[in-house]
Order: C-alpha cells, then structure tokens, then sequence
C-alpha cells in the first residue's frame, strides 16, 4: 500500500510500488483525465506535474513519487489553479482541440512551462515550441496550441 499525494489529498493505493503513475491514477483511482498514449514517455498524453514539473506518468513508478506532490489536468482545469485556468480557456478559444486525446498531456506541459517563466514574461514562439516539443498531436493543431500558449501567457502578464 502507498501513499500518494495527488491534487493535495493523500490518496491511498493498492499497487506494486513499481507500478507507473498513470495505471495508479486511471486504474487503482479511476482518475481518466490523463491519458495513455504510447507507453514509452514519447508522446506526451500522460503528462502529470511531479512537484510542479511536468513528467511522464506512463514510466515513472509510484515509488519515485512517495513524499511528492502529484497534480493531474483534473486540479489544473478544475478551478484552482491561475495558470492552469488561462491556459484551458484559452484552449477554448484557440478552438485547440480536434479529437482532444493529447489535450490533457498538452495542457498539462503548458501549465508548467507557463508557471516557469518570470512574472510579466512573454514567451517566443521558439520557447514555446521547445517546452511543448515532448507532446505529440496526432490532428496537427501545433500552431494552435502554439497560439493558445502564446494567449495564456499574454492573459497571466
């Protein structure tokens, strides 16, 4: 049995300690909002924040997150978060979405990287590219998300 910390409640989990992030979140906790993409880290779907650094949840086990705090796209969209909120509304009005599997790992890269930057910073668009280059978007909106990032950090400025 661990003991995860996930959107600031302590959340108690029957696995093998090995077990990845993502199966403890959607399996053991029925969390779905992350997603499985390719297994591997390369494509970005399961992006969770570790102690507010986006990370792939697909191959990093329970055991590195013990003591840590883990933030999913359902506490990052929910409502409390300032940044996580202009980013999501911003996703919206950059129309971001087609078949929205990426979305949540997008967001959640986003989310990190916009909380990274000095108050009042505007990123380039070759910043922007560089911190979402780990997700993958099988529809091809990159120049969207590019926009839709852009927009969130004009909004937060």
């Amino acid at each position: 049995m661990s003991t995860l910390n996930i959107n600031g409640q302590d959340r108690q989990v029957d696995a093998d300690p090995s077990t990845p992030i993502l199966w403890a979140l959607r399996d053991t906790l029925g969390m779905t909002g992350t997603k499985f993409g390719c297994g591997a880290a390369l494509c970005g779907a399961c992006t969770v924040h570790l102690n507010g650094q986006a990370i792939r949840s697909c191959v990093t086990p329970i055991s590195a997150a013990a003591g840590q705090k883990i933030t999913t796209i359902e506490a990052v969209t929910g409502g409390q978060d300032k940044v996580g909120q202009a980013v999501h509304a911003a996703w919206v009005k950059h129309d971001v979405a087609q078949c929205g599997y990426c979305q949540s790992g997008q967001i959640m890269s986003a989310t990190a990287f916009l909380k990274t930057l000095p108050r009042g910073k505007k990123p380039t668009e070759a910043q922007i590219d560089a911190a979402m280059a780990g997700n993958v978007c099988r529809c091809g909106t990159y120049a969207r998300i590019r926009a839709a990032v852009a927009d969130a950090a004009q909004t937060l400025a």
